[in-house]
């Protein structure tokens, strides 16, 4: 008996034009929803830490003077190698970190200075000394704060990130923040300042703080479209960062996440979220002894805060130690172990970005910094190497590894822990490929 004969083409098809029609119209809102709220990284530079420093300190030259004196520091515990060696590195890597951290504390000791005009500004008693009325002295602070700013650009002296937190859009703070806002911004439109700074995510910031309700955001974004308006800026010029320091804003009163609706509801204003280590803390009754960035309170807010933003193009900022290198040799080397610690600790878990506090933090800030790229750079190149060229190494990787991985190196490179000559005899690749290779929407856009 003979074999039934079998079709060797294609099946008959089954979803017609109608059928692939009717899909794509009821996906259409996921469509938008992806494309539009989900776009993924922009590929731009983040900083690698926040700096604060009240209002009434900051100068153009505060960026040159936090990297002298972090290098003094550094010099006085035997130098930045044994330092390095101090906190954990190998010998051989803390010589290979040592010279790369000494021309970053030389030549850009801060990545992103926020000029403070809420914790740490006007303390009681400072204002009389300052010359009376609160409201007349953060007046002039603000002036004073951009003309600053405007000097340091003309000076070449500025950091490539900078801005203002002003206060809380709480009700006994909310105008006074806003006055400070608009005085700050309106300064910088009429010295140029503006002009030497570049868009949302790069140049200028702005933080919002103490951040409680989604119609505080809301708020937010109303009053930076009012100021570009009035201030003939081009439409969407005036980004901020979220500062998360209250439950209500990770679990609402109605059981909700409000920290998950940010990113949908702010016209792609947000540039960033923030935790905020000791508000946050002391919000959920926790021992100011036990008030760290890895509390377990602290560990769950930001899981939340990562789920919130993943996708949207929103960074992460983890908060601060208050433990601060100033005491005696003893003190001093258990402080800088912790923070070199801390630093690790969440650049392990995603959060590439933290807050420093004072000068003598920027040395292990550096050290941690570059030695989590510099250990992971070997293995990640020569996945990547592997990748490009489809060799099947030890390790095969996907698309999205792929991405992570130059992602990873990209970072390093950004921030000086690894050099471009380095990346390009190591996995064959220059600085705009590898940008590429970890953020294809960017490619795509540019071909």
């Amino acid at each position: 008996m003979s074999e039934p004969h079998v079709d060797q083409g294609l099946p008959a098809r089954v979803l017609d034009d109608a059928d692939l029609a009717r899909i794509d119209a009821s996906l259409a809102a996921t469509d938008r929803l992806l494309a539009e709220d989900y776009p993924g990284d922009s590929g731009t530079r983040q900083p690698v830490h926040t700096v604060y420093v009240p209002a009434d300190r900051f100068t153009p030259q505060l960026a040159a003077e936090w990297g002298a004196a972090a290098l003094a520091a550094a010099d006085e515990a035997g130098g930045l190698e044994a330092l390095a060696r101090r906190v954990g590195l190998a010998p051989a890597l803390a010589a290979e970190v040592a010279p790369r951290v000494q021309a970053k504390l030389t030549s850009e000791p801060i990545e992103d200075l926020r000029i403070d005009f809420e914790d740490g500004y006007l303390a009681p008693g400072k204002a009389a000394k300052a010359g009376g009325d609160p409201d007349a002295v953060e007046d002039g602070g603000a002036i004073r704060a951009a003309d600053s700013v405007a000097a340091a650009l003309g000076a070449g002296s500025t950091t490539p990130f900078v801005g203002i937190r002003f206060k809380c859009f709480e009700e006994p703070t909310r105008r006074r923040g806003l006055r400070t806002l608009e005085l700050f911004i309106a300064r910088l439109a009429q010295n140029g300042g503006l002009a030497g700074l570049g868009g949302a995510q790069v140049g200028l910031v702005l933080t919002l703080p103490k951040v409680t309700t989604v119609d505080q955001v809301k708020a937010m974004v109303f009053a930076v479209e009012r100021l570009e308006s009035a201030l003939g800026l081009d439409p969407g010029r005036l980004g901020f960062e979220v500062q998360v320091e209250t439950p209500q804003l990770i679990i609402g009163p109605d059981g909700t996440h409000p920290v998950a609706q940010l990113p949908h509801i702010a016209d792609g204003r947000i540039t960033a979220l923030h935790y905020g280590t000791y508000d946050y803390s002391a919000s959920l009754q926790i021992a100011a002894a036990y008030q760290s960035m890895e509390h377990p309170v602290a560990d769950f807010a930001k899981e939340v805060m990562q789920l919130a933003v993943a996708g949207t193009g929103i960074r992460l900022s983890d908060g601060s130690t208050n433990v601060l290198p100033l005491g005696d040799a003893a003190q001093r080397e258990a402080a800088w172990a912790l923070h070199a610690r801390l630093v690790r600790r969440s650049l392990e878990r995603g959060y590439y970005q933290g807050w420093d506090l004072h000068a003598h933090q920027l040395p292990t800030r550096y050290i941690a910094t570059y030695a989590f790229y510099r250990e992971g750079l070997e293995a990640a190149t020569t996945r990547l190497r592997n990748y490009v060229n489809q060799t099947v190494g030890a390790v095969l990787d996907e698309p999205a590894t792929a991405r992570a991985l130059a992602a990873f190196v990209l970072r390093g490179l950004q921030c000086g822990a690894v050099g471009a000559d380095e990346v390009l005899a190591s996995a064959g690749l220059t600085e705009l490929e590898l940008t590429h290779l970890a953020h294809p929407r960017l490619a795509a856009a540019t071909n």
